[in-house]
C-alpha cells in the first residue's frame, strides 16, 4: 500500500470529495427511503476542519447541499449524530430545552487500545496482524449475539481507518429505542469488567449463559493460534504471572510446577486447563469450574465502549470518511469475508486518488469543468478504484435495508385491506 504523506491531505481530500465519495449510496442510507419526514433534513453531522477545527451541528436539505458542503468544507473527519426534533442547524433558534435528540441507529465502537494489559505485540494506537485477530473475534462475537439473540437484520461493520472497527445497527425499531434500553443491550453483550486496578475482570456463573457459551465456541477457533503462538500469553515469566494472578491461591503451586516442566505456551495452557478441570479442584473450592474459560474470555471477549452505544446524542465516525494519521478510509466490511479482512490493504486516500490520476491522463478529460460532465464522472470514478468493493459491500447492506422497508409497508398495506 502506497505510502501516505499527511502534508498532502488538503489536496488529496479536495479530490476525494468532489471526485470519490459515494454520495448517491450515502444519501440514500441516511434519508432511510424518505418514509419519515425531515429525517435527513434533523439529522445531526459535524465536521473536524484543519487544525482540529470541530463544528457540529451541520444539517442539510439533500443530497446536494450535502454535497456541496462537503467539497467547500472538505473535513478532515466526518461524524455523524441523532435524528433531533428540529434541524441541528436552527438549534440556537429553538426554545431552550426543546431541541431533543429523538432517534440515531444503535451503534458500538471497539478500539484496540482497550486491549493494551492482554496483548504483547502493540500497545496504544498500534496495531499489527498478530492482533488484529481481536477485532476479527469481535465482530464475529457481537454481531451473532445482535443477529440471532436479540433478532436485528441491518447491521454495516466499519473498519475505524486506524486501530478499531465500528458497528451500525439500522433497523427502524433499533433506531427509536431509549438510552435505557441501549443500556441494556450493551450490558448484555459486556462480560470484561473493571480498570486498570483490577486484575481478574471475568467472573463467570456456575451456569453458563447461552451467549457466554457461543462466544467461548468462537473464541475457541482462533485461540490457539492468535493467544499461544502469536500473542506467546505463556512464553515468558512474566506473562505466566498474569494468568498466575487471575487464578485462585489455592491451585497456584501446582500452576507454578506445570510452568517449571513446560516451556512453552501451548503445552503450559494444556496443564492450566487440566489443573482447572479437575474435579477435586472444583469440588474442594479451590478453583470455579469455569477458570479456563474466564481466562480466554479476558484475553479474547471484546470490548465496548459503553457511552459510545448508549447515549442517542453521541456521535460517531462516518462510514467513507479519512483517517488523517493514516489516510486510509473507513470501508464497510465484509461480514462473508471478515476472517480475510486485512486493515493494511485498505485503500489509503492517496492510493486512491493516485489510481484516478492515473487513468484521467489515459482519457483526455477536455470537459472537466462542465458541471453535467462532473456528475458524470462522480457517479462512477469510485468504480476505476480500489475503493470499489467496499462500495458494493455498502450498496448491498442499503440493497437489504431497501426489501425490508418494502417487505414492512407490503405487510401494512395487506394489513389495512384485511380491515
Amino acid at each position: 500500500m502506497e505510502a501516505f504523506d499527511p502534508a498532502e491531505l488538503p489536496e488529496l481530500l479536495k479530490l476525494y470529495y468532489r471526485r470519490l465519495f459515494p454520495y448517491s449510496q450515502y444519501y440514500r442510507w441516511l434519508n432511510y427511503g424518505g418514509v419519515i419526514k425531515n429525517y435527513f433534513q434533523h439529522r445531526e453531522f459535524s465536521f473536524t476542519l484543519k487544525d482540529d477545527i470541530y463544528i457540529r451541528y451541520q444539517s442539510f436539505n439533500n443530497q446536494n447541499d450535502l454535497e456541496k458542503e462537503m467539497q467547500k468544507m472538505n473535513p478532515y473527519k466526518i461524524d455523524i449524530g441523532a435524528v433531533y426534533s428540529h434541524r441541528p442547524n436552527q438549534h440556537n433558534t429553538v426554545k431552550l430545552g426543546a431541541f431533543q435528540a429523538q432517534e440515531k441507529e444503535l451503534v458500538f465502537d471497539i478500539d484496540m487500545t482497550d486491549y493494551d494489559d492482554v496483548r504483547s505485540c502493540c500497545s496504544s494506537a498500534d496495531i499489527c496482524s498478530k492482533c488484529w485477530t481481536l477485532m476479527t473475534m469481535a465482530i464475529r462475537i457481537i454481531d451473532r449475539a445482535l443477529k440471532e439473540d436479540f433478532g436485528f437484520k441491518h447491521r454495516l461493520w466499519v473498519y475505524s481507518g486506524r486501530r478499531g472497527v465500528h458497528c451500525w445497527v439500522c433497523d427502524e425499531s433499533v433506531r427509536k429505542l431509549s438510552s435505557a434500553v441501549r443500556s441494556g443491550i450493551v450490558e448484555y453483550l459486556s462480560l470484561v469488567k473493571g480498570g486498570q486496578d483490577v486484575k481478574k475482570k471475568v467472573h463467570l456463573s456456575e451456569k453458563l449463559h447461552p451467549f457466554v457459551r457461543k462466544s467461548i465456541n468462537i473464541i475457541n477457533k482462533y485461540f490457539e493460534k492468535y493467544a499461544l503462538i502469536d500473542q506467546d500469553i505463556l512464553g515468558n515469566k512474566e506473562s505466566c504471572d498474569k494468568i498466575l494472578a487471575l487464578a485462585p491461591e489455592t491451585i497456584h503451586d501446582k500452576l507454578q510446577e506445570a510452568f517449571q516442566k513446560h516451556h512453552n505456551s501451548l503445552q503450559r495452557w494444556e496443564k492450566v486447563k487440566k489443573i482447572a478441570r479437575c474435579p477435586n479442584n472444583i469440588k474442594n473450592d479451590k478453583c470455579g469450574p469455569w477458570l479456563d474459560c474466564e481466562i480466554m474470555l479476558q484475553y479474547c471477549f471484546p470490548r465496548l465502549d459503553i457511552n459510545v452505544s448508549k447515549g442517542i446524542n453521541h456521535l460517531l465516525k462516518s462510514p467513507f470518511s479519512v483517517h488523517p494519521k493514516t489516510g486510509r478510509i473507513s470501508v464497510p466490511i465484509d461480514l462473508q469475508k471478515v476472517d480475510q479482512f486485512d486493515p493494511f490493504t485498505v485503500p489509503t486516500i492517496s492510493s486512491i486518488c493516485h489510481e484516478l490520476d492515473a487513468i484521467s491522463t489515459n482519457e483526455k478529460e477536455k470537459e472537466e469543468n462542465k458541471a453535467e460532465s462532473d456528475i458524470k464522472h462522480r457517479t462512477r470514478d469510485y468504480k476505476k478504484t480500489s475503493l470499489a468493493p467496499y462500495v458494493k459491500v455498502f450498496e448491498q447492506f442499503l440493497e437489504n435495508l431497501d426489501k425490508s422497508r418494502k417487505g414492512e409497508l407490503l405487510k401494512k398495506s395487506d394489513l389495512q385491506k384485511d380491515f
